[in-house]
């Protein structure tokens, strides 16, 4: 019946639903990575566009498309369905690619960059609430951890085939072409419409539809939303999904507000002295190392307090983005793409999963897209402030390539010393069906 996830049998520990999300988001992932690696390239190289004007694109993207994150998990609370917003927000960033082949501006870009983040926002929060609503807590970390394996395995293959279309189209020029970059979006658009059709076919709605919805309802009665009910009826509410979560976001934002785009890791690579196709190298052993963390981090994380997890991978960030500040050669910036892979296996699957230990089951939904919004929304600032600490602005020059990683570094330790002292370390959300 709906609603009620059995117990795994003995060799069958996962819902169909994490096997087919986690072979969308593998699909979506070959076609997304084929481009985002190189897009802040194509921008500089291509367009002439300035650091700060990068971080502005990558930035605004993920802001704006961050309060859809909130609405469509609200939405899948309150239609008792969690597949379809998230079919719709596959669709609709799948359907953005082709118009990269258009693009001779930078403010083009940032338009079509901001519809493929669109629909991230409206898919993610669902397709999260989907995963979570399949699997029971005690294997919730491993599937948060499959399905984030499954993405970066994506990146691989994504990156491989970006490697093979810039050494037949430009060979191993130091500097970006037009004509590469197009191709690679042509590449692209086969594994993303086919992404689309894995989720359709393959996943199926387990949310219990008779208690969609409920939370808003019972809290309007008894005024802890601090509203008549008709009104929650009508927007997300983010009250009454409880302090652990409530801190957690807290921190996260924090963690966030110095975590800027990768594409600064990318700049910092190309300034360091890697070409092209040395960077995708890089990214691709950096993704390698993310997808063989993934799995085991996430089992980790079911067996010991996520929250240490969490903080562990925030600690390793500091370290790393510290590294990349003081980096004077490729060697160095090689070794810190390795343990930047590490720290995203780990903190990947593990936060997710500790978003579900903190609400109520039902509103699942709501907590993802808020969630997301907050660090989502935190993503402009930290991305405009990383390129005015690194290139400067309206005449200031800046202080130079290693500012934000610095920056980042601080940031980072300070919430990772915040997150394990006041964020609850066990689960505390109802399990209807479990």
């Amino acid at each position: 019946m709906p609603g009620q996830v059995k117990k795994p049998a003995a060799g069958s520990r996962l819902h169909r639903n994490v096997w087919a999300a986690s072979g969308t988001s593998f699909l979506t992932d070959v076609s997304s990575e084929m481009l985002l690696n190189v897009l802040p390239l194509f921008l500089s190289n291509v367009l002439g566009v300035r650091v700060w004007a990068v971080g502005v694109v990558e930035g605004l993207a993920d802001a704006t498309a961050s309060i859809l994150k909130l609405y469509s998990g609200w939405l899948s609370d309150r239609l008792g369905t969690r597949k379809w917003p998230a079919v719709a927000g596959y669709t609709i960033s799948a359907l953005s690619k082709p118009f990269y082949l258009l693009a001779n501006t930078w403010g083009a870009v940032a338009a079509i960059r901001w519809g493929d983040r669109v629909g991230k926002g409206v898919r993610t929060a669902p397709r999260d609430a989907l995963l979570a609503d399949s699997t029971p807590p005690g294997h919730r970390g491993l599937a948060f951890g499959l399905h984030r394996a499954a993405d970066t395995a994506g990146a691989v293959i994504g990156i491989a085939v970006s490697i093979w279309v810039v050494q037949k189209v430009q060979g191993g020029g130091a500097l970006l072409e037009a004509e590469t970059f197009r191709s690679l979006v042509m590449w692209s658009l086969v594994p993303a419409f086919l992404a689309v059709v894995v989720l359709a076919v393959g996943a199926r709605d387990v949310m219990d539809r008779k208690r969609a919805g409920r939370a808003p309802a019972d809290e309007g009665a008894r005024g802890g939303a601090g509203g008549r009910v008709r009104g929650g009826r009508h927007r997300p509410r983010l009250r009454g999904l409880g302090r652990g979560f409530a801190a957690f976001v807290v921190c996260s934002v924090i963690f966030e507000l110095g975590n800027s785009a990768d594409a600064f890791l990318v700049l910092r690579a190309q300034e360091r002295g890697f070409s092209v196709t040395g960077i995708l190298w890089l990214l691709l052993a950096f993704n390698v190392v993310y997808t063989l963390v993934s799995t085991p981090a996430g089992s980790l994380a079911d067996r010991i307090p996520r929250k240490r997890v969490v903080a562990g991978a925030w600690g390793l960030y500091a370290l790393v983005y510290l590294g990349f500040a003081l980096a004077d050669t490729t060697v160095h910036v090689t070794v810190l793409y390795l343990l930047y892979g590490i720290y995203h296996g780990l903190a990947a699957g593990a936060a997710k999963a500790l978003v579900a230990d903190l609400v109520p089951a039902e509103r699942r939904g709501t907590a993802y897209g808020g969630y997301a919004a907050a660090i989502g929304l935190a993503t402009l600032p930290a991305s405009v402030m990383a390129g005015v600490l690194w290139e400067g602005l309206f005449g200031w020059q800046g202080f130079g390539p290693a500012a934000p990683f610095v920056f980042g570094a601080v940031m980072a330790g300070v919430s990772a010393v915040l997150l394990l002292a006041v964020v609850p370390g066990e689960p505390v959300s109802s399990e209807p069906g479990a």
